[in-house]
Parts: C-alpha cells; sequence; structure tokens
C-alpha cells in the first residue's frame, strides 16, 4: 500500500462493489452531490486494456467549495472533493487527498476551518464506506 503524509489510505472490509456503494451512500445521505463517478477499469477494458476495479468519485456542496473559490479562484482544479476506490490484490482501498494540505498552495488562510471540515467529512466517509 501507498500512503504519504497528503494521501489517506483506509483498507476496506468489505469488498470493492460494496464499499462504492457504501461511500455514494454515505456521501447522498449528508445531502452532498455526486458530480460524476469516473471508472478507470470499465475506460481501460474499453480501450483493450487490463486493470483492477478503480473509480474515482467527484462530490461536494457549492456551500462548502465556493468561499474557497471566492478567496482563491485557482483553487477550483481541486474541487469538487474526490475519493479513490480501488481493488489491489485481495484488498479494497479507499483513499483521498487530504484538504488541508491546500492551505500552503493556495490563499485560502481565512478558510482552514473549511479545509478542517472537509478533512473531518473525508476521513469519515471512508471509514464509512470500509466498514
Amino acid at each position: 500500500m501507498h500512503e504519504n503524509a497528503a494521501m489517506k489510505v483506509t483498507r476496506s472490509t468489505r469488498e470493492y462493489s460494496e464499499t462504492a456503494r457504501s461511500l455514494i451512500d454515505a456521501i447522498e445521505r449528508r445531502g452532498l452531490t455526486v458530480f460524476a463517478r469516473i471508472d478507470h477499469a470499465a475506460g481501460a477494458r474499453a480501450a483493450g486494456v487490463e486493470l483492477d476495479d478503480e473509480q474515482v468519485v467527484l462530490f461536494g456542496s457549492p456551500l462548502s467549495g465556493t468561499p474557497l473559490m471566492q478567496s482563491d479562484r485557482r483553487i477550483g482544479i481541486e474541487l469538487p472533493l474526490r475519493m479513490l476506490v480501488w481493488r489491489e490484490g485481495e484488498d479494497v482501498l479507499v483513499a483521498y487527498r487530504d484538504p488541508r494540505e491546500l492551505a500552503g498552495a493556495y490563499e485560502v488562510a481565512a478558510l482552514e476551518g473549511t479545509l478542517e471540515k472537509m478533512a473531518a467529512l473525508l476521513g469519515e466517509l471512508a471509514a464509512e464506506a470500509a466498514g
């Protein structure tokens, strides 16, 4: 497993499809919007290449993200929030980048509380998805 300070990785106790479904359910229960699901494995298969199950879920709320973009428009490249679910051998993993790391790259110091809340949310979602 590959982990660094900015990437938080959680091993799931569930199988891949159940982990992905649990993540979507946890997001929607909070009233957040799922903007997209990018199925990397399906894209690979369509191109004639094999890739173990892997998808990125993009989600969020304009109420949280917009103030960040009002503070520094460049942070829009980082939004909406995203989480990765993938199979690595027998393991199913859930990962996200810690949004608190964005404070050093963008001028959003006045909104560090928002980044803290986003980090807590992502941690909760990963835990719920992983079981």
